[in-house]
């Protein structure tokens, strides 16, 4: 089962996380509490989200909304990784031959771009 963090346990995980932070987190729908009957909880994943949200407002001074289009950015980022390792192990899988063409097809298309 997944770990769940009350909002109590999140801003004691977090050293840098204040109360006013964590609401304006979840206003701005930067992070999303998982809702339940007995109140909502985050998920790991959430808190390392959030550390990361505290340092990027402490050493950039960016304000929610630039949080909020710095962090879809590096989702996407995060996304586009996982899509490149998949392509990359479906590329390992195939036999050299098709290795070797799939790579100099790469890099006519580097010498041409």
């Amino acid at each position: 089962m997944t770990q769940r963090y009350s909002e109590e346990e999140t801003i004691s995980a977090i050293a840098r996380l204040t109360r006013r932070q964590l609401t304006a987190f979840v206003d701005a729908e930067i992070v999303n509490p998982i809702h339940t009957e007995e109140g909502h909880y985050f998920r790991q994943a959430d808190l390392v989200r959030m550390e990361l949200l505290c340092e990027l407002s402490e050493h950039f001074d960016l304000q929610d909304d630039a949080l909020g289009v710095v962090i879809s950015l590096i989702d996407q980022l995060h996304g586009v990784r996982g899509e490149l390792r998949a392509v990359l192990d479906a590329v390992e899988a195939e036999p050299e031959d098709v290795r070797l063409r799939i790579g100099a097809a790469i890099k006519a298309i580097r010498r041409s771009g």
